[in-house]
């Protein structure tokens, strides 16, 4: 930290990966524990834009969570000339397709509008079409499942009847929502598939007030994957305890994605992305592919 006229500034240096090398070294002193860092693409205003995997790899990112959106009763990934493209940007840039996400399912709630189980099924198509392995299904806005036993009912149902296409195209159904470690595995266990897991994000879960460590450990395998997320402020610097999420990753055996969600950018979009980014690289023992520095960060 230096002190410059009135103020400090930290200084950040920043590696980016080469996209052209887009795989991360990773720390082996955790016994096989292996993270790699992706963001969703609606966190770099990209939201079904193939143009998210290059500004993902500019940030020093090695995979984006794409959304699956929307195209009047159809999802815009149905159209293979967009598929084609999104294949394209990942052997151009050497960005990775991590995961999908449904996130227009929260103002068409899997719950209640036919829709949304024609989205997933249609989701689960095109997973199977990109070899992309989960699919995020999130439960929130007018999608919530707190303390509405029958749209849980009926959300149950919908899963069971999805469940057979996902075993079958090897695409997991990630549940992301505001309820306890406890009701998503009872939710597990109704729906009766191993296509059927957990989005765990630590973010929404520490302001939901469940003990976020506990959780990991009691979820364990049922996480599919992680959203990285602090409501407060940039990572290190807000309420989220990252290397205790690092531990508790540790502890269940997860090897696979962190996905940065941000939602705090005091440095505009792309340096708060970078920056939490090099925050978690540190935390989580990722070495950049490449060495070169290319910006400091300024954080007063």
């Amino acid at each position: 930290m230096l002190k410059i006229g009135g103020g400090f500034v930290l200084l950040v240096i920043v590696f980016l990966t080469c996209p052209a090398a887009a795989g991360t070294a990773m720390d082996s002193s955790g016994g096989g524990f292996e993270v790699r860092l992706g963001v969703c693409d609606w966190t770099i205003g990209k939201s079904g834009d193939p143009a998210a995997l290059g500004l993902a790899g500019t940030l020093g990112l090695d995979g984006v969570q794409v959304s699956l959106v929307p195209k009047g009763d159809s999802l815009a990934l149905i159209d293979p000339a967009l598929r084609r493209a999104y294949l394209e940007a990942m052997e151009r840039t050497g960005v990775a397709i991590v995961s999908f996400a449904i996130g227009d399912l929260n103002d068409v709630p899997l719950k209640s509008d036919p829709r949304a189980e024609k989205w997933l099924g249609q989701g689960i198509e095109i997973a199977a079409a990109m070899d992309v392995k989960i699919i995020l299904v999130p439960f929130f806005g007018k999608g919530d499942l707190k303390n509405d036993p029958t749209g849980l009912d009926a959300a149950v149902a919908a899963l069971k009847r999805l469940a057979p296409a996902a075993e079958k195209a090897g695409v997991i159904l990630a549940l992301e929502n505001w309820l306890s470690a406890g009701e998503n595995l009872k939710i597990i266990e109704r729906v009766g598939s191993p296509a059927v897991r957990v989005y765990y994000d630590v973010g929404n879960s520490q302001d939901a007030g469940h003990p976020v460590f506990n959780e990991i450990r009691l979820l364990g395998a049922r996480i599919a994957e992680f959203h990285a997320k602090d409501t407060k402020d940039l990572y290190g610097k807000g309420s989220m305890d990252f290397p205790s999420v690092r531990k508790a990753m540790e502890d269940i055996g997860y090897s696979g994605w962190l996905v940065l969600e941000g939602t705090k950018m005091p440095l505009g979009v792309e340096k708060s992305v970078r920056y939490d980014a090099d925050y978690l690289k540190t935390v989580f023992g990722i070495k950049a592919a490449q060495t070169d520095p290319v910006e400091t960060i300024r954080y007063e």
